[in-house]
């Protein structure tokens, strides 16, 4: 490797350890030593032999591709001889022409036109001229507004509806072309500021963190797919490290007595120490969850993470609320579809409001009128929400009286803690009666569930 080849793998493995990926001296050598016999002019080539070495979960993989096209870009600037197909972005004519271009190329399913198609589309309708200083030149969000792929999928359909496709399966494909050419376009719109403004700038701001470390309230719907096809493998992941740690914390405390007499037959040295059985415990657990706006995302993953470790519970009760509490435990029942679940706690948000704006305090008074009985010594209170009240009166007296009946109880905030006490949110004076704790993403709850297990 050269100095500058060097210079740049440094700075690509340091951007992939900031994204949240795991890459250690090993694993930094490995990469070395099989780009040491492979060919620089090759990118897939490089490509694949950097994720064969560094990315270890394929949840991660987005991130890495995200990344690795920033600091070793396919072309510089429009390639070659891009400049010469462009006219003025204003020219509508022009623009029909290139939409009629890129519905064929979308109906083709050409990835390699589909590729440059993108990178002309993004230098033809998402140049941001004459900006201020610290501002970016290119934007993918100018170009796809400008060209609107999205409204293509008629003509994409028909396309493959001509080819044989039925057209359940050609609406299906074509969802997949155009939301993989809008990809397209956002990377190369991230390509263009990492020549302005260096890749480093692009990791820290313009990229979006994996798919384990991104906000519940900061998800698309594309991402909140993903995150749900995550939750299970990362409940089986927990349920095998717990299962290991029960194993290895399987005695009990020291029974002095048999330990003694069993020292005799060795003169009085203790060489074997003999313990009690362990009391077997397992949480009951009860969830209270608000289901309003963007907080409800995170509070189905939450409660399908739950749903995923039902073993390990002793038993679970769930309930939602905006102001009305409505208990969906029903929904969780064992050997139902993950899908239908997610569905059916969707659906329970319609029975959660009866006035239809966020009062913890009016739904806490209403869970010990009604629920009281959940919750016993031998009962653990999770509580998921971010707090915000509408300025309501917040029943501090009655949330001490349900958490002091429990054994333990704990309150999960989605929000970053920065934005706690701001606005209507009252997270600091729950926060004196019960723990709050932050959990943003799917790594800070998976962190959360292990603890309380």
């Amino acid at each position: 490797m050269s100095s500058g080849l060097v210079d740049r793998h440094i700075s690509f493995l340091e951007a992939l350890r900031a994204a949240g990926m795991s890459v250690s001296l090993a694993e930094d050598i490995d990469a070395v030593a099989a780009l040491g016999v492979l060919a620089w002019d090759r990118r897939e080539t490089v490509r694949a032999a950097y994720a064969a070495t560094l990315v270890k979960k394929q949840s991660h993989r987005p991130t890495f591709d995200a990344l690795f096209d920033v600091y070793f870009p396919r072309m510089v600037g429009d390639g070659v001889g891009g400049a010469d197909r462009r006219p003025e972005p204003d020219n509508a004519r022009a623009l029909a022409d290139f939409r009629d271009e890129l519905a064929d190329v979308l109906a083709e399913g050409d990835q390699q036109a589909m590729l440059d198609l993108a990178a002309e589309m993004v230098g033809r309708f998402g140049a941001m001229p004459g900006r201020g200083p610290g501002l970016s030149s290119w934007s993918a969000y100018t170009a796809l507004q400008r060209v609107a792929p999205g409204e293509l999928v008629d003509r994409i359909v028909r396309a493959l509806l001509v080819e044989g496709r039925v057209e359940d399966d050609a609406r299906r494909e074509a969802g997949r072309r155009v939301g993989g050419f809008t990809a397209m376009v956002e990377a190369d719109a991230r390509r263009r500021i990492a020549e302005e403004k260096g890749p480093e700038h692009v990791a820290d701001v313009a990229l979006r963190p994996s798919i384990d470390r991104l906000d519940f309230t900061a998800a698309r719907k594309a991402d909140l797919e993903q995150m749900h096809r995550e939750v299970y493998p990362l409940a089986r992941r927990l349920a095998t490290r717990l299962t290991q740690e029960h194993h290895a914390k399987r005695r009990g405390p020291l029974d002095f007595r048999r330990t003694v007499r069993a020292s005799i037959s060795t003169g009085g040295v203790p060489l074997v120490t003999h313990h009690r059985p362990k009391r077997p415990h397992r949480t009951e657990l009860v969830v209270l969850c608000d289901v309003s706006g963007s907080v409800a995302n995170f509070a189905q993953f939450t409660l399908l993470l739950v749903y995923a470790l039902r073993d390990q519970f002793g038993s679970v009760r769930a309930f939602t609320f905006i102001d009305h509490v409505h208990e969906v435990t029903s929904h969780l029942r064992p050997g139902a579809d993950p899908g239908d679940v997610l569905a059916d706690l969707a659906a329970s948000t319609s029975h959660a409001a009866l006035w239809g704006r966020t009062n913890y305090g009016r739904a806490l008074v209403k869970f010990e009128e009604s629920y009281a009985d959940a919750l016993g010594p031998k009962s653990s209170l999770l509580i998921l929400g971010d707090a915000r009240s509408n300025y309501s009166d917040l029943h501090l007296d009655v949330l001490k009286r349900l958490a002091g009946s429990a054994r333990h109880a704990w309150w999960l905030n989605p929000e970053h803690r920065r934005h706690w006490d701001t606005g209507d949110s009252a997270a600091s004076r729950y926060a004196e009666v019960v723990p709050m704790v932050e959990c943003r993403n799917l790594t800070q709850l998976g962190e959360f569930v292990h603890d309380i297990l």
